[in-house]
């Protein structure tokens, strides 16, 4: 394996890390924006808040993570792709910081009217981050990003593989949050807040089931290239994604909640691989290979190296953090919360 291949690889784990826990974290976003008004969702709000108040900032370590290798190792081809999808980039840095404001003040509004502004700006950013992520993805996977960064600033990600990738990105998100959130209920004895998770989890489960089973057409005829590695080096990866969504859908059925966690992380990881080895060794699909928009040797060496160093002294805590969180043992800042429920 090159350097290139390394970095490009230590790179797209970084984009597994964001999609599963980031993908969580937007997803618990979405129910709160569907959990009804004040007197129904009050309760589904609070949990939102409890769960993920004390690692929504760590999660999006992992998008600062890519972006920094992608612009170091990768420049010539960072520069293509933002000035490409400068538009949806544009609106998911906006849906961070929107989603971020919203969230950290909405728990300390005065009145009942501000903290319904603040929630919608959590739950809305919540949805359209992930959407317009997808959206990019699919510009990716399908080759309309040029390597010149000359692209249309339109058509080139609202094709049907960035649709796609749009809604399977929002779906998977929410699969995921209710997965999860399931659990936390489950754990402090909210059976009542985790059976309205499992619910959901199996209804989203099944609707991205058949959203990515009618998406082969669409990929086939708009990403051949991506089609080809899908049903050729990736598909075991495909089938294990399939198994782990299909164990993961049993599980909630059977109210088996802490491994319910792990098959679905295993089946949104599993996918998320796929699509990279059915990509490789493309950077940008039909364009520029890894190897192609590889920068300096010494460049990629020194990320290799702080990619090591990080491995020892970050990752530890930020594990750390989520077995703490996982126990009930560091607190979802309720101890103060909104003077009213954020409906």
């Amino acid at each position: 394996m090159s350097a290139a291949d390394a970095v490009a690889a230590i790179l797209f784990l970084g984009v597994v890390l964001y999609a599963v826990f980031g993908g969580a974290d937007f997803g618990s976003g979405v129910w709160d924006l569907l959990a009804g008004n004040a007197r129904r969702g009050g309760a589904v709000r609070r949990l939102v808040d409890h769960s993920i108040a004390p690692v929504w900032e760590a999660n999006h370590v992992w998008l600062i993570f890519v972006i920094v290798f992608l612009w170091t190792a990768f420049p010539r081809s960072f520069v293509a792709l933002v000035g490409t999808v400068y538009v949806p980039l544009s609106f998911v840095g906006l849906g961070i910081v929107l989603r971020g404001a919203g969230f950290a003040y909405r728990k300390f509004a005065d009145d009942l009217h501000t903290a319904r502004l603040y929630g919608v700006l959590f739950a809305g950013a919540s949805l359209i981050t992930p959407f317009f992520l997808g959206m990019i993805a699919g510009a990716v996977a399908s080759g309309r990003v040029p390597a010149d960064g000359v692209g249309d600033r339109l058509t080139s990600w609202t094709g049907p593989t960035s649709w796609l990738g749009g809604v399977l990105a929002v779906l998977t998100c929410a699969f995921l949050a209710a997965v999860f959130m399931a659990r936390d209920a489950d754990r402090m004895g909210l059976s009542n807040l985790a059976e309205w998770f499992r619910v959901r989890g199996l209804a989203t489960g099944l609707a991205t089931g058949v959203v990515a089973l009618a998406g082969i057409v669409v990929i086939v005829a708009d990403a051949p290239t991506l089609a080809e590695g899908l049903t050729g080096r990736a598909l075991p990866l495909v089938v294990l994604s399939g198994v782990g969504g299909l164990t993961t859908l049993w599980l909630l059925r059977t109210r088996r909640f802490v491994v319910a966690r792990v098959s679905a992380a295993v089946s949104v990881g599993a996918i998320v691989v796929g699509w990279g080895v059915a990509q490789y060794p493309w950077l940008l699909v039909d364009e520029v290979t890894i190897a192609d928009a590889a920068g300096a040797p010494a460049t990629l060496t020194g990320l290799l190296i702080a990619f090591a160093v990080a491995g020892v002294l970050v990752v530890p805590a930020v594990v750390a953090l989520f077995v703490l969180v996982d126990r009930g043992m560091v607190s979802g800042g309720e101890d103060r919360p909104a003077p009213v429920d954020h409906g």
